[in-house]
């Protein structure tokens, strides 16, 4: 499958917004974003001028990016929303949110979200207890998600899990640090999302 491999800071720099996409990295001041903010490229510091269209792209771009989906993923997740009853633009942060390999990383048993899908990939995550190793496995209220017993000696999971705190639990999941596990208490609510998204912009584009 066709994936980004170039620079993560690039993505935190086209888009004016500190993605976190580097893990501890971005609490550090070696973060790109901090000591050049400004979009890459040789004509990154010019003055950048967006027409109704281009913010409406560029939004879509960086929610893309922040998830780290493929445009025909993406897409797809919009048609999902739009069919659903509610807001298309929250109705879409609800599905995106509740993918496994965001819930691992917003538990705190991945530093980023690409390491999240690396580790479901793999296959050291139970839901239920059984094991589930596709990454946009939607999880529902009530499910817990463990790492698996074999898998609680890895380093990356535990040093991730020492820095939980820094960045905190949203208010719908619960961690057991000690158990290694989190429980789905609620479906994520459009505040739950701190990151500053204007999801009618996106709606708006794909509704041209």
């Amino acid at each position: 499958m066709a994936r980004y491999t170039e620079s993560a800071c690039r993505i935190c720099r086209r888009e004016n917004l500190k993605m976190y996409l580097k893990g501890d990295r971005c609490y550090t001041d070696k973060c790109a974003i901090e000591r050049r903010p400004y979009p890459p490229g040789q004509h990154g510091q010019g003055r950048a001028k967006f027409s109704e269209y281009g913010v409406q792209l560029r939004e879509k771009q960086k929610v893309k990016r922040l998830y780290g989906l493929l445009e025909s993923q993406f897409r797809g997740y919009y048609h999902r929303a739009s069919a659903a009853k509610g807001k298309t633009g929250e109705n879409l942060l609800t599905y995106l949110e509740r993918r496994l390999d965001n819930v691992v990383f917003r538990l705190g048993f991945a530093d980023t979200r690409a390491e999240a899908r690396q580790l479901v990939r793999h296959g050291h995550f139970r839901v239920n207890g059984r094991k589930v190793n596709i990454p946009s496995f939607q999880v529902k209220v009530g499910d817990e998600i463990a790492v698996k017993e074999k898998s609680r000696k890895i380093v990356r999971i535990n040093e991730a899990l020492e820095a939980v705190d820094r960045r905190g639990i949203p208010a719908w999941l619960d961690l057991d640090k000690g158990g290694f596990k989190g429980t789905v208490k609620s479906t994520p609510s459009r505040d739950d999302i701190t990151m500053p998204i204007q999801e009618q912009l996106i709606v708006e584009l794909y509704s041209k």
